[in-house]
């Protein structure tokens, strides 16, 4: 049974995928790392989520509590339009760091479950890091299980947060202000 490391965004977003590659017979290993989330009690509440889901699920887990906004910050600062560069590789290079060095046989991201992820995007980070760190990146579009995963969550009662993670999506998904809709789509 080949070993995988799943970076995990959250508890919800992780029920459609670590049902799928249990499915597919790999031993599922959790590995949460966020630090772009905030604020720290946003933070806070999907850690917790994540950790009950994983305990009823016997989903062994890595967590790492990292928390450095100054960092996020510095990073995105005028760049914030493609924040999400930074954001993924951040993670998606310390989830293949750590499947290389713990001896996985590839690590996935549950970031491939969201629909309104960049989902090319990820794939190509992730395969980079792949090469970089000498890890198989095990690529599945876990977007066909995006219903099925969120009516679990919904029945399970999990708190299901409602941006990505960082002040800036949050900021997007909330405001009425259209301007603040720009960072992401300075198209519009």
């Amino acid at each position: 049974m080949q070993r995988i490391l799943l970076h995990i965004c959250c508890g919800p977003c992780s029920i459609y995928p670590v049902s799928a590659l249990r499915g597919e017979d790999f031993a599922v290993h959790g590995f949460f790392y966020n630090p772009h989330i905030q604020p720290y009690r946003e933070f806070e509440k999907r850690l917790e989520t994540l950790r009950s889901f994983a305990q009823s699920e016997e989903l062994p887990l890595i967590v790492r509590t990292d928390y450095d906004p100054e960092t996020f910050f510095r990073q995105v600062a005028f760049r914030e339009a493609n924040r999400c560069i930074y954001c993924y590789s951040l993670r998606l290079e310390a989830a293949a760091r750590l499947a290389k060095k713990s001896r996985f046989d590839a690590f996935t991201t549950t970031l491939l479950y969201s629909k309104r992820q960049k989902h090319e995007l990820i794939v190509s980070i992730a395969e980079e890091a792949a090469r970089k760190y000498g890890i198989d990146f095990l690529y599945r579009d876990f977007r066909s299980g995006w219903r099925q995963g969120q009516q679990k969550a919904e029945a399970l009662g999990m708190y299901r947060q409602q941006y990505c993670g960082c002040i800036y999506s949050e900021m997007e998904r909330f405001s009425h202000d259209r301007s603040a809709r720009t960072l992401r789509h300075p198209d519009r």
